[in-house]
This record gives C-alpha cells, sequence and structure tokens, in this order.
C-alpha cells in the first residue's frame, strides 16, 4: 500500500505503525479478513497458456486483486465493529491450500486503533 486508505466507513488502513499527524487514543487488539478463492480449470488452462507463450496472466491478477480487497473490507468491517477508526501495521499474505494447492488463501491483519 502506498500510503494510508480509507473505506465507506472512514476506516483507515496502513501498513505503517502510525498515521502520520493522528496520533493514536487508544489500541483495540489484532483484527483479521481472511477470503479464499478456489481454483478454475478454465482460467487454469488459459493461464498455462500464457504461461507458455510468456505475458501476465490478467485473469489471475484480477482474482487476486478481488481476494485482497475483500480481505481488507473484512478487516476495516471488523474494526468498525470495535469501534475503531483506522487499522496500523497490515501484513497481507498470500497461502496455496487445499488438496493439490486448488485454493488460495488471502489474509489481512493488522492493529485496530483509534485515532
Amino acid at each position: 500500500m502506498a500510503g494510508p486508505w480509507k473505506d465507506a466507513r472512514g476506516v483507515i488502513v496502513t501498513t505503517t505503525h502510525t498515521i502520520e499527524g493522528r496520533p493514536i487514543r487508544q489500541y483495540l487488539g489484532i483484527v483479521t479478513g481472511e477470503v479464499i478463492v478456489g481454483a478454475n480449470i478454465f482460467r487454469d488452462l488459459f493461464a498455462n497458456i500464457r504461461d507458455i507463450v510468456g505475458g501476465r496472466s490478467g485473469s489471475y491478477e484480477r482474482i487476486l486483486a478481488e481476494a485482497r480487497e475483500q480481505a481488507i473490507e473484512e478487516l476495516q468491517a471488523e474494526c468498525a465493529t470495535r469501534g475503531g477508526n483506522a487499522v496500523v501495521g497490515v501484513d497481507l499474505d498470500y497461502e496455496v491450500i487445499g488438496q493439490n494447492g486448488s485454493m488460495l488463501m488471502v489474509s489481512a491483519s493488522g492493529t485496530a486503533v483509534v485515532v
């Protein structure tokens, strides 16, 4: 993330541990958001062809972007439920899970705070 990002609820999300000009008044604990996406045989087939001929796999990039956004939205929703208005120290993780690596889990975690 390039800098703080806000959602419709006004929850700021940043990978940094502070927000410049916004002192943290209260720490509310760790919040997480997780999304699991399954593999699609047709998308996999076209991605494999793309890998053979070269280039980027736009279909996978879109799926990853959507999963990342959903995980961050879950993170923000949990923060707002706890009464926070920002999540600091956000870490994004990607992990292949399931039989034969058939699914991808995207998780976002950070500390919910009041600034």
